[in-house]
């Protein structure tokens, strides 16, 4: 158990945030000279940048924008006296990658991995009716004992270079918002809930923990704020009649209300809306609430021009009207999880999300996307003094997604890894420890899950009887056999499909990357590849393939949008994948889909 409280901030009579979202300073420390010059009280020389978003695409500089290495941020802020009966906490969304946090120059905690929430308790180093000062150290650097995976190359003059194994810029900074919590002493520190279907009824089980002894009580309201059912104590079943389901594209969402009594008083209350559903994996078959679905979408990121992979309401709700708008109903947080609020609104939409941990960058190439399209050779990359290490922050992400994340209807499925070596023992021994640390996480017990590379054959891979279901990734027609040698494309995917076919696995496919790369407004007859045209060709090519095969449960494509990657020969201004362009526009492919998935229920 995490020792410290995921729980999404809200406001009310119990608890209070404040936002610190704004302009901060910030100031690059190359020489890593900050811990031994002070800087923990306040930075010499910062400038100004906004939060939450990724620092690169601000500067108009080479040195700026692929910084590498140490840098701080700071931020003064002012506490009431009201506060002071009361704990007080700071939440940052996410510190990318690693951090150290001071609060008026006392460091308060440490953390790595670079997308999920960051607390501490600043109760003890907080002035109270004054101005205090937050500074936090973060480091970018790449390496092979946390995640995502990539190396940092040394220049002669000390400068640093990112150096991913994996396709999309090395984004970093504070980019999810950051919070200042006032909670009560004795708090709710995490619930969870699970579900069961009983005819029209349901049962919502559920447990609490919180950091003392009081009384618990739990209530279950409906749409019309109705009391449907209530509980006492920190674990129990609320009995639901006529339950409302939370269904794809059609959700419906209940508010759990979770209370503190202490002699009869409320002393905390933490409110959050759930959908009761259930998903589970019955033989070939994705079942949710039962009934079988296919899953209609794309692989995203978080990603968009100027503020990289900071979050942004604007670009979540343009998202999600591109999405329906392709009838779509799911997509994978390729290749780290999102930002909490994109979940929030996926269980307001109804859309299904594979959730991904940042275990991507597995294998020891920085052209990794044609190596793994490909079949690229084996690096050896679970056979190194650095696994364990490896495996450690693995398992602490996994805990962290899982944790932060559970109570999400939208949630089907834990992706724990993307496009690995998984051909030896030694990767097999690996993810089954990452893979049983994930199922006991879960209180729902989710599909578990990975995406496989082309080197992944079905005569090769150790790992994919891991997985309940199994996600491939797959570019035939693009870094296999593309433009005019597709025809062979569609017969080497058929063969390899058919081999798949030969094991009798009796579990979904679930296709988790196709696509081709396509400048937006290219267009050529008959179709070259990086044209429009060819695009479409390549996508009903493989919605042949797809259709051949009935345990085929499900098409995301790569990419939901164009975005940023590392600067290289073979990509222009990034990666070219999308189905609509970074500004989210649609490319000639989108009118594909969504013809295509109008007609696929």
């Amino acid at each position: 158990m995490l020792d410290y409280s995921e729980l999404y901030p809200i406001n009310n009579e119990y608890r209070i945030t404040q936002n610190l979202d704004g302009m901060w300073y910030m100031q690059f420390d190359q020489e890593s000279k900050g811990i031994d010059d002070g800087w923990t009280n306040g930075l010499p020389n910062p400038i100004s940048i906004p939060v939450p978003a990724s620092f690169a695409d601000f500067f108009t500089d080479h040195y700026s924008r692929d910084y590498c290495g140490d840098f701080w941020y700071e931020k003064d802020f002012f506490i009431s006296k009201d506060w002071k009966e009361k704990e007080t906490w700071i939440r940052f969304g996410s510190i990318t990658h690693r951090g150290t946090v001071y609060c008026n120059g006392i460091e308060i905690t440490s953390h790595e991995g670079g997308f999920l929430p960051v607390l501490a308790n600043i109760t003890d180093a907080t002035k109270y009716g004054e101005m205090n000062k937050i500074v936090v150290k973060i480091n970018n650097e790449l390496n092979e004992t946390s995640l995502p995976c990539g190396a940092t190359k040394v220049f002669d003059n000390g400068r640093k270079l990112a150096k991913p194994y994996f396709d999309f810029f090395n984004y970093s900074g504070l980019q999810r918002s950051v919070w200042l919590l006032s909670i009560p002493r004795e708090n709710i520190k995490d619930y969870s809930v699970d579900y069961a279907l009983n005819g029209k009824d349901a049962e919502v089980k559920y447990e609490v923990i919180t950091t003392g002894k009081n009384k618990v009580k739990v209530k279950l309201f409906d749409a019309d704020k109705k009391i449907v059912a209530e509980q006492i104590g920190v674990q129990g079943v609320l009995q639901v009649k006529d339950a409302h389901l939370w269904q794809v594209r059609n959700s419906y969402l209940y508010n759990i209300v979770i209370q503190i009594i202490e002699n009869e008083q409320i002393i905390d209350e933490y409110t959050e809306k759930i959908g009761i559903r259930t998903i589970r994996i019955d033989g070939t078959k994705i079942l949710l609430n039962e009934q079988p679905v296919y899953l209609k979408g794309f692989g995203k990121h978080e990603d968009f021009s100027i503020f990289g992979r900071g979050f942004n309401w604007s670009i979540v709700k343009r998202d999600f009207e591109c999405l329906k708008w392709s009838n779509a109903n799911c997509f994978r947080t390729s290749h780290y999880p999102y930002a909490e609020e994109w979940y929030q609104f996926a269980d307001e939409e109804g859309f299904l999300i594979i959730n991904e941990v940042a275990a991507v960058g597995m294998m020891r190439s920085t052209r990794n996307f044609v190596a793994a399209g490909e079949g690229g050779n084996y690096t050896y990359f679970f056979e190194t003094p650095t696994v364990e290490q490896l495996k450690l922050s693995h398992v602490r992400d996994v805990q962290e997604m899982i944790t932060r994340d559970k109570n999400h209807p939208s949630v089907i499925s834990w992706s724990l890894f993307n496009e690995p070596e998984t051909i030896t023992d030694h990767a097999y021994k690996y993810f089954k420890d990452i893979f049983e640390a994930a199922r006991s996480f879960d209180p729902q017990n989710r599909p578990m899950t990975g995406a496989f590379e082309k080197n992944s054959k079905p005569e090769l891979c150790k790992c994919y009887p891991l997985c309940d279901f199994i996600c491939l990734n797959r570019y035939y027609g693009w870094y296999i056999s593309g433009g005019p040698e597709i025809e062979e494309a569609e017969i080497l995917f058929r063969d390899e499909m058919n081999r798949w076919e030969k094991k009798n696995l009796n579990i979904p496919f679930v296709f988790t990357e196709f696509g081709t790369d396509t400048m937006a407004g290219m267009h050529k007859l008959p179709s070259i590849m990086w044209s429009e045209e060819y695009q479409v060709e390549y996508l009903k090519m493989n919605f042949k393939v797809f259709d051949s095969y009935d345990f085929i449960q499900g098409e995301l494509a790569w990419n939901f949008a164009d975005f940023q990657t590392t600067e290289g020969i073979m990509r222009v201004d990034g990666n070219h994948k999308g189905v609509f362009t970074r500004d989210r526009q649609p490319k000639a492919a989108a009118v594909v889909f969504k013809h295509r998935w109008e007609k696929i229920l």
